[in-house]
């Protein structure tokens, strides 16, 4: 029994080993059979099959994010445009010189423009490029340098095996050729040949793909500046990278990315810009597509919300142009050659920026794609300068607008007090080598007597104001201004901020080093001459505060921005990466509190300016509805021009909003007071209010039926 088991099971052992053994025999057989399939019986077609498919991978632009006003109108928008690419593909040259020129027919009957920098025009053969530039181009493509036109046309010709009669159709051919030639494509990379194509364009090119060898719609957001010019200044431009910027960039960007520029485009970029998704698309290698499909979706840019309210910002633009036009042509009773202005408008409470308008302005959409040479020449040769934002980028003597600083200055220091008055004699004689005149004394030939500090604002009296500074010197006047946010940057979310100039010692010893600080130095700063240079947006807020009560203000243009999840940024993070980018400090001026009781007496100074008889703005608001603070300012600057400002705030009761309007060589301060008044009528809603009393004195007819 025993030993019949044991031979049981090793019959087992062997027939399981030779079952395996049998079936490792015929699973070898089967994979070699089909290996012999696959190399040998199918190899060529699958071989085929292999070499036409192509995988290429495309990006997915992201929608850039929307500017927008605080009332939520889009001032800056996206809108998808299509585009026309082109791949390398796997055909012969007769097959692609009609490929293309089947595209360029496409394109041309949907009057599409496409890229075309081939240097030779026909009717008659020309170069479009000379001199050394043409030497050059000969060179780089190895032709002799007394070759016509006509000569090198045909040597591209040859070059390029075109074998078309038509010269217009060689012509576009080349063209083409050039192009790709010159910026290099593949397989994988392609060649942007055509920029906002019309769908009727894509639908063609798609239903007919097999005609076109290795092209792709891709579709891309353009911006759009959705009020044309308006405020400019402030949202800036974006348009096409270019080579220093991608460099820097390109871990993140492509070499046809869109990038902000200027203005808000630009310090915003980082939000704006989104995150760019990925398209996958198959291709045989005769260029036509088999199919595609998304591997990565794009998220959209997130939306920057600013402070300015996009009608008020429309009526300050329109009202500093009107008035530039009316001192230009003499609509005052003399002419000035004044062609340029800003103005601002701001929240004194706040800081925020409700309107900011620099002119002359500029068309953001210019740039986009890519500025013309011509819009390029007018933009650079125009001697008023409308690419900068003369609110921020530009700084001005300011005047007798500065004033109010020397006023509040003296009576905090104690040199005077609210009792002190000043007799004017017309002629400072206290220095016999610098003996400066009020104004009244150089137009009458006398003086304005006795003042208070509340006179000599209405009176805009040169004599107190000497006299003043001459008493407190020159450091405490700097105190004071450098609290009211003067000769240094606002912080404002803008680039190249100017920081301006404040006229004291050190100012002095850097401009004029051989020169010493003498007395007259003083008395001109006092009146806002001397080194005294700020920028209008700086003005304002230095006006902003002597409304609100004398507290500081973080100036600001941006409300918020809203992500593309719904979340909105917070206002620290904002302010964090504002600073980094354009490497502002954080303020470490000393907290000054202002006595109040000096503060309105100065404000009353600046109410009789608008409405006592004898202040210098009353002409101008006489009948107006709302009690307005204002100061007007002639100041001299140089090549005998003399800038004018006026500074204002109102409702003088309750301050709400503060202007400050300046124009370049404007003449007299009073002049530039129409744009303010314009300005308030839109902000408290009497625009309306005339509008309803107009129809109320409209007759009523009663219409029968």
């Amino acid at each position: 029994m025993i030993k019949r088991h044991k031979t049981k099971k090793k019959v087992n052992v062997n027939l399981r080993f030779n079952v395996l053994t049998i079936l490792i025999y015929i699973v070898g057989i089967i994979l070699i059979v089909k290996l012999f399939s696959l190399q040998i019986v199918h190899g060529a077609e699958y071989r085929e099959q292999s070499n036409t498919r192509l995988t290429r991978e495309s990006t997915l632009e992201a929608a850039r994010g929307a500017i927008l006003d605080k009332t939520g109108t889009p001032l800056v928008t996206s809108k998808m445009a299509f585009s026309l690419e082109m791949y390398k593909s796997k055909v012969d040259t007769d097959s692609l010189n009609t490929s293309i020129l089947n595209m360029i027919q496409v394109l041309e009957k949907y009057e599409c423009s496409y890229s075309d920098t081939f240097p030779i025009k026909l009717d008659p053969f020309e170069y479009t490029i000379e001199n050394e530039a043409l030497i050059n181009w000969k060179k780089a493509n190895n032709l002799a340098e007394d070759l016509t036109a006509e000569q090198a046309f045909y040597k591209f010709k040859d070059k390029y095996k075109i074998q078309n009669t038509d010269i217009q159709e060689i012509r576009k051919i080349i063209a083409i050729r050039y192009l790709i030639a010159q910026n290099g494509y593949s397989s994988t990379r392609a060649v942007t040949i055509s920029e906002n194509i019309p769908r009727e364009a894509v639908a063609e090119f798609s239903e007919g793909s097999e005609k076109f060898a290795g092209i792709n719609i891709v579709v891309e957001p353009v911006r759009e500046y959705t009020s044309g010019n308006l405020a400019s200044h402030i949202l800036g431009y974006a348009s096409r990278i270019n080579a220093e910027e991608y460099e820097a960039r390109k871990a993140t960007y492509s070499q046809n990315d869109i990038i902000g520029k200027t203005g808000i485009e630009y310090v915003f970029e980082e939000y704006l810009k989104g995150k760019n998704g990925t398209k996958q698309i198959d291709m045989a290698v005769d260029g036509t597509k088999t199919a595609e499909y998304i591997a990565k979706e794009a998220v959209a840019g997130s939306d920057v919300v600013l402070t300015i309210d996009a009608n008020l910002q429309k009526i300050a633009e329109d009202a500093l142009a009107a008035n530039i036009q009316k001192i230009a042509t003499g609509g005052f009773g003399k002419v000035y050659d004044a062609r340029a202005g800003a103005v601002v408008v701001m929240n004194v409470n706040s800081g925020e920026v409700l309107a900011m308008a620099s002119y002359p302005d500029y068309t953001p959409a210019d740039f986009v794609g890519g500025i013309s040479n011509e819009n390029w020449a007018k933009y650079r040769d125009n001697t008023s300068k409308p690419l900068v934002n003369k609110a921020t980028q530009n700084s001005y003597s300011p005047g007798s607008t500065f004033k109010m600083v020397t006023a509040m200055a003296g009576l905090e220091s104690g040199v005077i007090n609210l009792n002190t008055t000043i007799n004017d004699t017309g002629v400072y004689t206290r220095y016999r080598d610098y003996q400066p005149r009020c104004w009244v004394y150089t137009d009458y030939h006398r003086g304005h007597g006795y003042l208070n500090v509340s006179g000599a604002i209405e009176k805009s009296c040169n004599y107190f104001f000497y006299e003043t500074s001459d008493r407190m010197g020159i450091d405490n006047l700097v105190r004071y201004a450098k609290y009211f946010g003067l000769g240094r940057k606002t912080g404002i979310e803008l680039q190249s901020e100017t920081a301006g100039a404040l006229a004291s010692k050190e100012t002095w010893a850097n401009l004029h080093p051989n020169e010493p600080w003498g007395p007259g130095n003083t008395l001109q700063a006092a009146i806002g001459q001397s080194d005294n240079e700020f920028s209008p947006l700086q003005m304002a807020r230095y006006i902003s505060m002597l409304a609100n009560g004398g507290h500081k203000l973080d100036v600001s243009i941006v409300k918020t921005i809203r992500n593309a999840d719904g979340s909105e940024t917070s206002k620290e993070e904002m302010n964090q990466f504002v600073n980094r980018k354009l490497g502002l400090e954080e303020d470490n001026t000393e907290d000054l509190n202002l006595n109040q009781n000096y503060l309105k007496a100065v404000l009353q100074g600046m109410q009789s300016v608008t409405s006592d008889t004898g202040g210098t703005a009353y002409v101008r608001f006489k009948d107006f509805d709302i009690s307005v603070g204002g100061k007007t300012g002639s100041a001299e600057a140089p090549n005998n021009q003399v800038h004018a400002w006026f500074v204002g705030f109102a409702p003088f009761e309750n301050p709400e909003i503060a202007i400050v309007v300046m124009v370049e060589n404007g003449g007299h301060g009073n002049y530039t007071a129409e744009v303010v008044r314009d300005i308030m009528q839109e902000y408290f809603g009497m625009n309306i209010q005339n509008v309803e009393e107009d129809m109320s004195a409209i007759p009523y007819i009663e219409i029968m039926n």
